[in-house]
C-alpha cells in the first residue's frame, strides 16, 4: 500500500505557522497541528473547538482573515489564511 501526501501550504493561527494539506478544512488543519480550541464562549470564556464536525453546532467558530464567525469545520483552508481565536461573538470591535 502506498501513501500519497497532498501538496502543503501554510496558514497562521494566532500568529503561529500551521502546515496544511491541500483540501483540509481549517478545523482539520488546527486539530492536526494539536490545537483543540479556537473560540471562547461569550459569557464564561470556556474554550471551544470542533464538536459535531458538520457545521450544525457552531462550536468551531473562528475569525478568518478578520471575518468572525467562520465555521472552521466547513471552511477549506487557503494559502496565507490568518486564523485567530475568536473571543465570544467575535464582534467586540463593533461595539459602540
Amino acid at each position: 500500500m502506498t501513501s500519497t501526501r497532498r501538496a502543503t501550504f501554510t496558514i497562521t493561527f494566532d500568529g503561529a505557522a500551521i502546515e496544511v494539506e491541500e483540501g483540509q478544512t481549517i478545523a482539520a488543519a488546527l486539530i492536526a497541528a494539536g490545537r483543540r480550541s479556537w473560540r471562547t464562549t461569550r459569557v464564561a470564556g470556556a474554550p471551544r473547538g470542533a464538536f459535531c464536525g458538520i457545521g450544525v453546532c457552531f462550536d468551531c467558530l473562528a475569525t478568518v482573515n478578520g471575518r468572525p464567525n467562520v465555521r472552521a469545520c466547513l471552511a477549506t483552508a487557503r494559502p496565507g489564511d490568518a486564523v485567530t481565536t475568536q473571543d465570544g461573538t467575535g464582534h467586540a470591535d463593533d461595539a459602540v
